[in-house]
């Protein structure tokens, strides 16, 4: 069991890169003037997201709106591929997720230094402090500044990690009691597969808050 929890986290790098790359191959490039009924939805899907998203953005912030499709893509489809039997995730490593969390979040602290300076500055500093407290709260909302990046990659490898894991240990118990008795069997095996409806409801969630996140931290820079 142990063996195959560390075979869990440790993933050749060739491996990783192709799961990446693979999401890509399902979102095809319509080329035609009447579509087919699953690039209806892809696109009715991509429209939904995309007023969510920039609900609180101005005209100036709708020039996201390609980046933000394209990282709620991205992370949504990895998660769900990632279901799949023998498949790998490559939102479970806190590396995979730091590289897309830490350029991100740098460049809305860039943005908002360069066109909203004062108020980036006031961030730091709630109206009303008490003057004996403005050092420490200072501080503090510049540590809590610096962990956004941190916070989104923990966030998502954690829950992401943990759905699968859930998922791996239920369903090596449902092996080990196979030769037992069927009702328990019958037991974990509805188990396993609640388990993985709700997954699918968690990779989907958690690729839509990632790109939520970024968003907001644009709206308050740009």
């Amino acid at each position: 069991m142990n063996e195959e929890l560390s075979a869990f986290f440790d993933v050749p790098v060739g491996t990783m890169m192709l799961a990446i790359a693979f999401p890509a191959i399902l979102l095809p490039t319509p080329n035609r003037l009447i579509t087919n009924r699953w690039i209806t939805i892809q696109q009715w899907l991509i429209q939904l997201i995309m007023k969510q998203l920039l609900s609180i953005h101005n005209t100036k912030g709708l020039s996201w709106s390609l980046m933000l499709i394209t990282l709620t893509l991205f992370i949504g489809l990895t998660n769900l591929l990632s279901l799949l039997p023998y498949s790998f995730a490559p939102t479970t490593q806190l590396t995979v997720n730091l590289s897309m969390a830490v350029p991100l979040w740098t460049g809305t602290v860039v943005l908002g230094f360069r066109y909203k300076t004062k108020m980036s500055l006031a961030h730091l500093l709630p109206q009303g402090t008490p003057t004996f407290l403005i050092p420490m709260i200072i501080i503090i909302e510049t540590i809590s500044l610096l962990i956004r990046p941190v916070t989104l990659a923990v966030r998502l490898t954690a829950n992401i990690t943990a759905g699968h894991l859930l998922i791996h240990l239920t369903g090596a118990a449902t092996l080990t009691l196979l030769s037992i008795h069927s009702m328990t069997i019958t037991v974990t095996f509805v188990t396993v597969i609640l388990l993985t409806i709700l997954e699918l409801a968690v990779a989907l969630i958690q690729a839509y808050v990632f790109a939520l996140l970024i968003s907001l931290y644009l709206h308050e820079s740009a």
